[in-house]
């Protein structure tokens, strides 16, 4: 992985003094809330419901275990002893004082952390497939150019100050596990017919308010023309951007106010204008970065002869392991979705064990997935019974990755001011709900994302099953949503009919779950296949029976 140069050192540690002056500023009154507030969204801290929130990069995904085992200390010594794994694969710590963030800024440079362009204006923590480097079927590891993106959008002059915030991911594989089509821009890494490196580029995807697909705009860019290319994009998004308001601000309402064809040649023209100057990359600095990502040395192991005598083990066998470019290794799925559990959390002690079964089984790599589990990419087959039972002891055993019980959620109105509705109570009664392995393994892969507003963090618009919290009457009421997807087949969930009050979404969920468990044609159709082969209106009839009766 990445290491920090002397420049990166210098920059995040500087950034730390400056940041410490600021609250030494606020907590004296010096200034006010409304003039800390720019200051503090440029360090990843928000004012939450009850407390302040520190939210840390974790750049593409990848950490090693001392940065894991920091995450930990700082649960324990700063927080109430977890944190929140989230959608953009950073943490969130959610109640920690503001007179200790310096201090926990500090620890975090200590291991090469930072929680700078987590939040505001600006190009976020660019995110990646969580398979990367490790993935059978990748064409290449796509976080070296998430790495250059990441080198060159830090503080970039130019583009601090957008109009509003803006996301990338990268994939290199032809399934994507970056969900890079509802981003600002999406990249998928590919070769042309000549074997050259290169990317197709997608523009103005999103959720939120205006969930939009992003288009493309690019077959094939060339490697080196990925700065060029990337700076034209948002300067013009940064000149013609709306700024009167903040929910019509994103490039995806420039995409769709302008016309794909329009941009097109707005972004072309900017681009010629910087292609084949200082922007360009050469061939030696590609390399260099790629050399961090170099696959580890995976000496030869016997693959392990596994039993069913523990259908735990098998379950977790099937689910949480995925193929990886070596027949002897695979790559783990930690799951964070336990039975009754609140997605995305892991305690001080379960961060350490993490990091520990990393260093002795996983060669010292963590990724963070944007589906807020863990993964460990690199596995030897013969180390997977141990790794089990280390995971088991550690209380993150859970064999559901994929299945309806690995839920995404925000953390919704229990933690968020901007929240309708909570997502955290509702995911624990569907986990609960629908937590016997047997019937998981019936209904098959199915997503269900939750949301509690309509700024989207929790994915809603693209889950298989979506549920959206909205306020009615000084009441809460979730949306529901069908169809969504955030793989390479990307779509928007269709919204089924009212909404269903907080005691009746579980049973609503189980409505349609069991209208698809009927109507699906075997057991090899999936439920996202079958919603498309079916449509909305059979989901429909089950839900408002009153309805259908009257048609």
């Amino acid at each position: 992985m990445y290491r920090y140069d002397e420049f990166d050192h210098d920059f995040v540690r500087e950034r730390v003094a400056q940041f410490t002056d600021q609250v030494e500023r606020r907590l004296s009154g010096e200034i006010t809330e409304d003039q800390f507030k720019p200051l503090r969204l440029m360090n990843g801290v928000y004012l939450q419901l009850h407390a302040y929130m520190l939210r840390i990069a974790v750049p593409y995904g990848t950490m090693n275990a001392r940065q894991m085992r920091m995450l930990a200390h700082i649960a324990r010594k700063y927080d109430r002893g977890y944190g929140h794994f989230t959608t953009r694969q950073n943490i969130q710590f959610n109640w920690p004082k503001l007179e200790d963030i310096p201090a926990i800024l500090s620890d975090l440079a200590e291991v090469e952390m930072h929680a700078i362009q987590t939040s505001g204006n600006c190009i976020r923590n660019v995110t990646a497939d969580h398979f990367s480097g490790a993935a059978a079927d990748e064409v290449a590891d796509p976080r070296p150019y998430a790495e250059i993106l990441r080198q060159w959008s830090s503080i970039h002059p130019e583009f601090s100050f957008l109009p509003r915030k803006f996301k990338i991911a990268v994939t290199g594989a032809e399934r994507d596990r970056a969900a890079i089509q509802v981003h600002d821009i999406g990249l998928h890494l590919k070769k042309n017919d000549a074997g050259a490196l290169g990317f197709a580029v997608y523009v103005g995807g999103g959720q939120g308010r205006t969930p939009m697909i992003a288009r493309k705009v690019r077959d094939f860019l060339p490697e080196a023309d990925l700065l060029a290319y990337a700076t034209a994009i948002l300067r013009v998004y940064n000149l013609n951007g709306r700024r009167d308001n903040k929910y019509k601000a994103r490039i995806k309402i420039l995409v769709h106010e302008t016309g794909l064809e329009a941009l097109k040649t707005d972004i072309e023209r900017e681009f010629e204008a910087l292609k084949g100057g200082e922007l360009t990359l050469p061939d030696g600095d590609i390399e260099a970065i790629r050399r961090y990502f170099a696959l580890p040395e995976l000496p030869a192991r016997e693959r392990d002869r596994f039993d069913t005598a523990d259908s735990g083990y098998l379950d977790w066998l099937t689910r949480n392991t995925a193929a990886h470019k070596r027949d002897d290794y695979a790559m783990v799925t930690i799951s964070l979705k336990p039975i009754g559990g609140i997605p995305g959390d892991a305690t001080d002690a379960q961060m350490e064990a993490v990091a520990d079964i990393a260093e002795r089984y996983g060669f010292d790599e963590i990724r963070v997935s944007h589906e807020q589990n863990l993964v460990l990419p690199h596995v030897a087959r013969a180390d997977l019974r141990a790794v089990y039972a280390a995971l088991k002891e550690a209380g993150l055993e859970t064999g559901n990755a994929g299945l309806i019980t690995d839920i995404i959620a925000c953390p919704g109105l229990d933690y968020c001011a901007l929240a309708n509705a909570r997502s955290i109570p509702l995911a624990q009664q569907l986990s609960e709900r629908f937590g016997n392995p047997a019937r998981q393994a019936e209904i098959g892969e199915l997503k269900i994302k939750i949301s509690g507003c309509i700024n989207a963090c929790g994915h809603h618009h693209v889950g298989h099953i979506g549920l959206l919290g909205v306020e009615k009457k000084g009441a809460e009421l979730y949306q529901i949503t069908l169809g969504g997807s955030a793989d390479e087949n990307t779509s928007i969930g269709e919204i089924v009919g009212r909404g269903f009050e907080p005691e009746k979404v579980t049973d609503a969920v189980e409505t349609i779950v069991d209208t698809y468990l009927h109507l699906r044609t075997d057991r090899s159709e999936t439920f996202i296949e079958a919603y498309r082969r079916l449509g909305a209106q059979p989901f429909k009839d089950a839900l408002y029976p009153e309805k259908a009766r009257a048609a």
